[in-house]
């Protein structure tokens, strides 16, 4: 085999861009966000349009200040350049929304079937509970039950009073 350096095997030597290059994607993601939300302002339509008059006014009215005639191709490519960082950042922003939105989504999910399962597990809880009252005694059972028993005892303390009379009278049966 020759002595020169493996093709198979990672070079351990410096890397020269990487790691110039490495950023933490969620500070990268929050500084998108932050350029989205201000790129989509009031505010930055406001300035943008307040430059792009006062670039235009200067660069046809003063004469001695002409540094973009009229094709104004310095602002075209001024514009075509904020419009290029722009879109990659907003994209960035874009997507990191999306996935709080798919994690929230999924939350959401999570919450409505643990809802759901309580809201199961309290409606078989009041059926047991409905069958439960439905086997006790109601009010107007108890009442006639009472009536009942109470006419029962009224006739059976006419018989005792009759057999106690009996007894008295005949002393010896």
């Amino acid at each position: 085999m020759a002595d020169g350096p493996r093709l198979d095997v990672p070079s351990g030597g410096p890397r020269r861009f990487t790691g110039f290059l490495r950023l933490n994607p969620d500070s990268v993601g929050a500084f998108a966000e932050g350029i989205a939300r201000f790129l989509g302002t009031g505010r930055f339509l406001a300035v943008q349009t307040i430059i792009v008059i006062v670039w235009i006014t200067l660069n046809v009215v003063a004469v001695n200040l002409r540094w973009d005639p009229y094709p104004f191709i310095l602002l075209n490519l001024a514009f075509s350049t904020q419009a290029a960082y722009a879109a990659p950042l907003i994209l960035l922003a874009q997507n990191r929304q999306a996935d709080r939105d798919r994690v929230q989504a999924e939350e959401d999910r999570a919450r409505a079937a643990s809802t759901r399962a309580d809201t199961e597990y309290l409606a078989r809880e009041l059926a047991s509970l409905r069958v439960a009252v439905g086997e006790l005694a109601t009010r107007d059972f108890i009442r006639s039950e009472l009536n009942r028993l109470a006419v029962d005892d009224s006739g059976d303390d006419g018989e005792r009073r009759e057999k106690k009379q009996k007894k008295k009278r005949d002393p010896v049966a």
